[in-house]
């Protein structure tokens, strides 16, 4: 993944010496169960061959840490579940990772793109009504597209890290218990896109002084095209709504 590891350019930066850091030190964890409809294409050199993907359910969980030092940035960890399992009847030739398969071949496939992001962040605004988070998200990725056949399964693999800029924004309903939110985290690099965005909507169920526990429910969308990355050719897509829960002490 060398294209998208040595290229991105952010202005998140620059933002630093005006974050607003909360006066304490705040820890939050959480996790989401997500329903996913998935659907697109991977190859490798000759061409993407298009597959019939399962439906999924996909997991994530994370853990952040806010702390009140302004020049330091806030730090925030998640593991995100993204894998699928595939099948087509070729309609022509195919050729994967060097070997071929003839049009009229039952084929198979399994995408698993599951990765760990490490987010460094700056709390741009951060109030009642209105939070503003800005940063870069290193993305760790233990990727495995596969074949399969009657006979034996073709595995490729593509490891490496993925840098990204990271936004997220919180708008509070006044006389309400209620936030809206988005988070994305996203980049182009060439030809060579990666996507991933969400908007839900949370309840604060419990809110004092020990903790906070917080009910989210809303729709996440990643994107991963590939352009030669790694011999790797993709236009994959995994989205849907999820249902998530929320920790802060």
């Amino acid at each position: 993944m060398k294209k998208i590891a040595v290229a991105i350019i952010t202005p998140t930066l620059l933002f630093a010496g005006t974050a607003q850091a909360d006066t304490i030190l705040g820890v939050y964890a959480g996790g989401q169960i997500w329903d996913t409809s998935n659907s697109g294409s991977f190859g490798s050199g000759n061409g993407s061959q298009e597959f019939s993907f399962d439906d999924e359910k996909q997991q994530s969980f994370y853990v952040a840490l806010e702390h009140p030092i302004p020049i330091l940035p806030n730090i925030k960890i998640r593991e995100n579940e993204l894998s699928s399992q595939g099948l087509v009847t070729l309609t022509q030739d195919f050729t994967y990772n060097g070997q071929g398969y003839a049009a009229g071949t039952a084929l198979g496939s399994t995408v698993d793109l599951s990765h760990t992001d490490f987010t460094l962040y700056y709390e741009i605004f951060d109030n009642d009504l209105l939070t503003v988070d800005l940063g870069l998200t290193a993305k760790k990725v233990d990727g495995l597209l596969a074949v399969r056949d009657a006979q034996s399964e073709n595995r490729l693999r593509s490891d490496g890290w993925i840098p990204t800029g990271y936004a997220q924004v919180r708008v509070g309903i006044p006389a309400t218990d209620l936030t809206v939110y988005g988070l994305a985290n996203a980049i182009t690099v060439d030809d060579s896109s990666i996507r991933d965005v969400e908007a839900g909507i949370e309840y604060r169920m419990i809110e004092n002084l020990a903790i906070d526990l917080n009910l989210q429910l809303g729709y996440r969308d990643v994107k991963i095209e590939l352009d030669d990355l790694d011999g790797i050719y993709s236009d994959l897509q995994f989205k849907g709504p999820y249902l998530g829960l929320e920790i802060h002490f």
